[in-house]
């Protein structure tokens, strides 16, 4: 599917610096050590203060960036306020080193904190079994489900802490910020309940759109294990109409990739995009196929023990959606199998 995406600003900021993609919003980008080598988070102008979204992984190279931002960029104007969009590492990873280092508060959605406090809480041992358990249930051989299980909980590494209080946000709620009001709107299927900050205010809309909403790339959309029941395609599909019908130019800020516009055109690609994944599942389902057999139809690559994690928890959620939508049913318990509904 054709889009045609706007890109007011064809260069991020440079390393350490900011720059500002709307009236009081400055956009400040922090290197992740992974494939995907940023996160994009947001200093929101706050009266005389400011406000933080989002804050990178929690580790000494994150921190020493934060330090270097404080002199140079909040010019010792205090930070009031963190909002996290979601439990990932590299969005809640130092939320409690910056609210304790500016008493400041962190702002998350129950949904969110709950889960980080849980994965957090893993012992070893449990973190990485669940997942070893969960994808040979599906199909994984036994090699890449015992390199899963030796991963440990790898959430605590880049989490070293958790906020030890909230502010809880919810959706509809409206945050004041300096001269605009946002509103959270929140997301699901990439994590259990996103927030997102949508402005109306000034002479354009404005969405911090998180990981709902990515320029070039989906997000992962993964069953969990504790939730192998839930439909969480289903949930980020839905989430994506919603912010689709948001007004026409609006600007949209993402945790990775260029600020854009153009949102209606940006989800409905990727709705496309996951109905394509759907399409090709169905076309070979005519004989039943666990996850794991599925993995060459909608992955072109060979993966890593780390991509494998990722592939593996988005081709559950798709052959769960299709049986939610009655398109293919189980054929089989020990691993589980998918057959097409003819």
């Amino acid at each position: 599917m054709s889009q045609s995406l706007n890109y007011p600003f064809p260069e991020p900021p440079a390393e350490g610096a900011t720059l500002e993609v709307a009236p009081g919003i400055h956009w400040l980008r922090l290197p992740l050590p992974f494939a995907l080598d940023h996160i994009n988070v947001w200093l929101l102008e706050d009266g005389d203060g400011w406000t933080l979204v989002d804050t990178g992984l929690g580790t000494d190279q994150t921190r020493e960036h934060w330090q270097a931002v404080a002199g140079l960029v909040l010019d010792g104007q205090p930070v009031r306020r963190i909002v996290v969009t979601h439990y990932h590492p590299d969005h809640i990873g130092q939320a409690a080193w910056l609210a304790e280092t500016h008493d400041a508060v962190v702002h998350l959605t129950d949904g969110e904190m709950a889960h980080a406090r849980r994965v957090h809480g893993m012992a070893d041992e449990e973190a990485g079994a669940r997942l070893a358990e969960l994808f040979a249930h599906h199909g994984l051989d036994t090699d890449r489900a015992n390199a899963l299980r030796q991963r440990g909980n790898t959430y605590r590494r880049l989490v070293p802490r958790i906020p030890d209080r909230h502010v809880t946000l919810g959706d509809g709620d409206t945050l004041a910020i300096g001269d605009r009001h946002w509103r959270v709107v929140v997301g699901r299927g990439h994590s259990p309940e996103h927030a997102c900050l949508y402005s109306e205010s000034g002479d354009q809309p404005v969405l911090i759109a998180g990981d709902q909403v990515l320029p070039k790339i989906s997000s992962n959309v993964s069953v969990r294990p504790e939730a192998e029941h839930e439909d969480p395609l289903g949930e980020f599909l839905a989430s994506l109409e919603r912010l689709g019908a948001l007004r026409s130019g609006t600007r949209v800020l993402p945790s990775h990739g260029g600020v854009f516009e153009g949102l209606p055109e940006r989800c409905a690609a990727l709705m496309h995009h996951h109905e394509a994944h759907l399409e090709r599942l169905l076309g070979v389902l005519s004989q039943p196929g666990t996850a794991a057999d599925m993995l060459p139809v909608l992955f072109r690559k060979g993966l890593d023990n780390h991509q494998i994690m990722f592939a593996m928890g988005e081709s559950v959620a798709h052959l769960r959606h299709l049986e939610v939508r009655g398109l293919v049913e189980r054929d089989g318990d020990e691993p589980v199998r998918f057959r097409r509904v003819d």
